[in-house]
This record gives structure tokens, sequence and C-alpha cells, in this order.
């Protein structure tokens, strides 16, 4: 049990790094090596992935704390922005554990793969919106929430991906949309680690010390190193230059989207 607690470990440092640098919630990272890492401990394979995706929300509840913490502390976080969007984020939340059953992983894959093969060669080629164009009202905002947090909930992340790209898309500064975006990752995180333990509550032969889809023994690890690493990553965002930053974010996304594609070429 100590060789899985250390990676644990390892990997809750690695992801909580990148939430503080990026704003993300770090299942893009975990979830993979999660599914690794279950499936050789013999979880039940069928729901190898539903605990992967469970715990890793979950984990990213408490990851976001730590990084909106530190970002606030540099006055990042546009608190306006955030009140705005977390109704949206919220429906979007529970709506995403409803589909995460219902549509194929395939088309989701493709998709996102697609989506974010466009967003980092825009930051790459130092693409710059309208100079006129800011963050919708209320209702758009609430709809652009809807829609990041149905997402991200199916693929367990914690919606950086999607809204850092949207709001630098609206002219906020790259360091204030990594800070927000670690705000919302919070509401994205509550409503799906919700739905993964609603959901998994009443599943039989999930492994030991489960809450419902959430294994707590994974959750612990990766909380106890991801709170210690976000704020240095936080931290490290506000000292590099914003061209510099949004390459760092362009060059995730498109390890990401490889990842994603080699998945969907493997099946």
């Amino acid at each position: 049990m100590t060789e899985w607690w250390l990676l644990y470990l390892v990997l809750g440092a690695f992801a909580g790094f990148f939430a503080g640098l990026l704003g993300i919630g770090g299942g893009s990272v975990m979830v993979p090596l999660l599914v690794m890492v279950f499936s050789a401990q013999q979880f039940p394979a069928g729901e190898v992935m539903h605990l992967a995706l469970g715990t890793s929300m979950a984990a990213i509840l408490f990851t976001s704390i730590s990084s909106v913490r530190a970002h606030h502390q540099h006055g990042a976080v546009q608190w306006p922005i955030v009140a705005r969007i977390t109704p949206g984020i919220l429906l979007g939340t529970l709506l995403g554990t409803e589909l995460a059953s219902r549509i194929p992983a395939a088309w989701l894959a493709v998709l996102f793969t697609v989506f974010i093969f466009y967003v980092a060669v825009q930051m790459i080629v130092g693409f710059k919106p309208k100079p006129s164009r800011e963050m919708p009202g209320v209702l758009g905002t609430g709809l652009v929430g809807l829609g990041i947090g149905a997402f991200s909930c199916l693929v367990a992340i914690g919606g950086g991906v999607l809204s850092v790209p949207f709001m630098a898309w609206c002219n906020v500064r790259m360091q204030h949309a990594i800070g927000t975006s670690a705000a919302i990752g919070f509401p994205i995180a509550f409503g799906g680690a919700a739905g993964y333990i609603f959901n998994g509550w009443h599943v039989a032969g999930l492994p030991q010390h489960s809450l419902g889809f959430v294994y707590l023994p994974a959750l612990v690890g990766l909380v106890a190193a991801s709170v210690l690493t976000a704020p240095l990553g936080a931290s490290l965002a506000h000292r590099l230059p914003v061209r510099q930053l949004k390459r760092i974010f362009a060059g995730v996304l498109l390890l990401l989207a490889v990842k994603m594609l080699w998945g969907l070429l493997a099946s």
C-alpha cells in the first residue's frame, strides 16, 4: 500500500502545481494516471473510469481552494465574473454527470481535441481578440458556464482548459483569467464530486473505503500534496511574462489534445 500512497502524492504534487500555474483543475493529468493505478490495484474493470473521474473531481475541489487563495492574494480573481458564471456552472455539472453514461466518449474526444488544437494554435501565434470585445452579460456568461460545467464534468477537468481561453478571448488579462478560472473550478468540482458520489452510492463491488465513485485513500494522497504545490504554481504565474505564460498554457493544451487523439487511435 505504501507504493500506492507515494504515487498518489507525486501525482497530487504535479497536478497541484499546474492547477496554480495555469488555473486548470489537474483532472487532465490525474484521470489517465488514476486509471492506470486503479487498474494495477485490480479494482473492478467496469468501474475504474468512474472511480478515476469521481476521485479527480473531488481532489480538484480542494486544489482549487488552495490555488484561488494564492491568486486572490495577487488580486487576480475577478469575483464579478465568478458570480455571473457560477449558476450556469452548477447546472452544467449536474447535467454532465447525467450525460456521462449516455454520450459516446469518442464523439466527445473528437470535438474536444479539435477545439483544443484550435485554441492552442491561436495562443502560440499570438492571436489578439478585437479590443472592443468584453465578457458577455449575465445571461450570456451563464450559458457559457452551463457548457463549461457540463463538459468539464464529463471529462473531469477543472474548467480552466475552457474558461481561460474564453476569458482571454474576451480581453481579460491572462493572469486574471487564470486566477478567475481557479475560482470557477470550485463550483465545477463541487457539483461534479457530488454527482459522482450520488451516482455511485448504491453501486455494488466498489473497493473498500470508497464514497460512491470517490476512492478516499487516493483522494487523501492527492490532496495532501496538491494543496502545497498549488500556491507555488500560482506564485510563478504572476512572475512570468504574459506571452510566455500563454505559450506554456498552449503547450499543455497540445499535450492534452495529443493524449486524447492517441486514446482515440488506440481504441
